[in-house]
């Protein structure tokens, strides 16, 4: 499963919550997951933009 689809499944998930518990570990799970895809996205960018090894 991408990064994306996790990410879509969490919303998903947390607007059909109804217990708070439940509501608030969803939030967290989806923090997570949307700085895991942002470090994800960070790193790309270092691969296409950085300068040629020689």
């Amino acid at each position: 499963m991408s990064i994306d689809q996790h990410i879509e499944e969490l919303r998903a998930e947390l607007r059909n919550a109804v217990d708070a518990n439940e509501r608030r570990w969803i939030k967290e799970e989806l923090a997570m997951a949307l700085a895991e895809r942002e470090a994800i996205w960070a790193e790309q960018e270092d691969l296409f933009s950085s300068e040629p090894p020689f």
